[in-house]
């Protein structure tokens, strides 16, 4: 009977001892611990790191959230210098090199006018043969300072009759043609427009540069797009 009790209690401990190494599984999946670890997901992509590389990589995230959490520079969204006669826009551009803006600078003319000179003239007379005809009754009259004006002009066929730096010498002229008993004369002003820049999406360093070179162009402003 004793060694019945000692082989019993014998088998009740290795049975224990099999279940606490998980040999005998468990009794709800009956599967063992090697068997779990092999049907871990990604099981092979686990890498084991030190402390080291653990805190590194979150200083590393810390960082990265630090820079998303932080405030853009403000850029301005469009800005607009200018009027400039064409000599001033010649010295601008050539000062706005440094800045490298490519397509975030752009010009464009504008409706007020540079004037450089002012033209004594009559109205195009629509083909060369009529503009010849109209020369001829010109030196019917004594006038002989005149040409036709013959480019691709919004005066093309029309007749030139002097051209002056002043509008003062150009109307007495105009009052000395009237005098000869010449009618369809008139004064007009020839010149250019004048040029304004825009410029986009700039920053605060940018903008301080683009002021500077403003500077040494007492005449002109910054001001938003209109």
């Amino acid at each position: 009977m004793l060694k019945f009790f000692f082989w019993s209690l014998l088998c009740i401990n290795a049975v224990l001892l099999a279940y606490g190494q998980g040999y005998l599984g468990n009794f709800s999946g009956n599967e063992r611990e090697p068997a779990r670890m092999k049907n871990q997901a990604n099981a092979s992509r686990l890498t084991l790191v030190s402390a080291a590389q653990a805190s590194a990589a979150g200083e590393r995230a810390s960082v990265a959230q630090a820079l998303v959490a932080a405030p853009q520079p403000e850029r301005a969204a469009c800005i607009e210098a200018g009027d400039f006669t064409l000599p001033e826009a010649r010295r601008f551009e050539a000062q706005l090199a440094a800045l490298e803006l490519g397509e975030r600078q752009t010009r464009h003319s504008v409706a007020e006018q540079e004037i450089t000179s002012h033209i004594v003239y009559i109205q195009p007379q629509g083909s060369k043969e009529a503009a010849e005809r109209q020369t001829a009754e010109l030196r019917n009259m004594g006038v002989t300072n005149y040409f036709v004006i013959a480019d691709n002009s919004p005066l093309k066929w029309g007749i030139s009759l002097g051209v002056f730096k002043s509008a003062a010498a150009a109307q007495s002229l105009l009052a000395a043609l009237n005098k000869k008993g010449v009618r369809g004369a008139r004064v007009g002003a020839r010149g250019y427009n004048k040029i304004a820049y825009r410029f986009q999406d700039l920053d605060a360093g940018t903008r301080a540069r683009l002021e500077d070179i403003k500077q040494g162009f007492p005449g002109q402003q910054l001001r938003s797009c209109s």
